[in-house]
């Protein structure tokens, strides 16, 4: 009866939040000994608990075995979630990538990390592998939460126990979200904006008590489309800007929605009277 030999080798994976950890995978060559020879079966266990921040994301299908001398992929096309936001964030900060995050491993996060390899004469997969996420990470800094969710896309809160009865638009600072919800049911749910430090946006209970699908800001000369007025100028109405800079800057007070298509469902649907809540 033949005996059964194991051989293990280590690969170190560089991934982590503010320095370097590593994260072990043993690959294994399992194949029978003395004259009977079998075709020898590669097998990959992995050691260890992966660092959140590098690991794929659990959905992911299994990956072909990486040749030896290769470092493993880590993130790839078609890839999504938190550690996607985390990539793309750190290739805007060097102006490899100018959209997003958007938590998707798309065409144009490709693309960024294609031209991040080229650049520095590592291969040009366009896939974010251990070596080139290493080489990432030692170029930019850890981004905060409102890097990650840059131009939206971030969960809401719970809403506020003023939000459960009627027709409200309950917009929670903390969250920087709005929902628009009938007798406790959220409607729709969309990320919002507000005021400057200088130029705040109240907090408390209001009504919206005016609608005007096509104004501009006498005070501003600038375009408010779908405002709804809860408090003196302030209003909840949709934003060129904040479409296409997010988080990046803030309004005079109002209410900004980057979504057009969603505020302009919203317009429709509300009536003057209807509450408005503003809370942290």
């Amino acid at each position: 009866m033949g005996s059964i030999r194991i051989r293990g080798r280590r690969t170190p994976t560089a991934v982590l939040a503010s320095g370097a950890v590593l994260t072990v995978l043993c690959g294994c060559t399992v194949q029978a000994s003395g004259e009977e020879r079998r075709t020898p079966v590669h097998i990959e266990l992995p050691s260890g608990t992966p660092s959140p921040k590098s690991a794929p994301p659990d959905d992911k299908p299994s990956a072909t075995p990486t040749p030896p001398g290769q470092p493993a992929v880590l993130w790839s096309r078609g890839d999504e979630g938190r550690d996607i936001r985390e990539l793309q964030a750190r290739l805007r900060q060097i102006a490899w990538l100018f959209d997003g995050p958007t938590g998707t491993y798309d065409d144009l996060t490709e693309q960024a990390v294609r031209g991040f390899q080229g650049k520095r004469g590592l291969p040009k997969t366009g896939k974010t592998d251990e070596v080139t996420w290493e080489r990432l990470l030692t170029m930019t800094r850890e981004p905060g939460k409102w890097d990650l969710y840059l131009m939206g896309g971030q969960p809401a809160d719970a809403p506020d126990a003023r939000c459960m009865t009627g027709r409200v638009l309950c917009i929670s600072k903390s969250s920087r979200t709005l929902r628009w919800m009938i007798d406790g049911r959220s409607v729709l749910t969309v990320p919002v904006r507000f005021g400057s430090q200088y130029t705040p946006t109240r907090e408390g209970v209001f009504s919206v008590y005016w609608k005007s699908r096509h104004h501009v800001s006498t005070l501003y000369d600038s375009p408010m489309p779908y405002a709804m007025f809860f408090s003196g100028g302030q209003a909840v109405h949709y934003s060129s800007d904040f479409a296409a800079t997010g988080y990046a800057g803030a309004s005079h007070g109002c209410v900004n929605v980057r979504d057009e298509r969603a505020i302009a469902e919203m317009f429709d649907q509300v009536r003057t009277g209807d509450k408005v809540v503003v809370h942290w």
